[in-house]
């Protein structure tokens, strides 16, 4: 996994754990999900595209 990749892959597992303590600490948020979703789907993308 290039170095990229691999950055992006750390700060979506990094924001998974900011959201969920997040929203353990404050209640859910749509627009926190949502964003994390899109970070997370963006990273996939980056992953894939450097895999082949």
């Amino acid at each position: 996994m290039p170095g990229a990749a691999k950055a992006m892959s750390v700060t979506t597992v990094v924001a998974l754990l900011v959201a969920t303590a997040y929203t353990v600490a404050l209640g859910g948020s749509g627009w926190l999900w949502f964003s994390w979703v899109v970070l997370g789907l963006a990273t996939i993308g980056v992953i894939s595209t450097r895999e082949t």
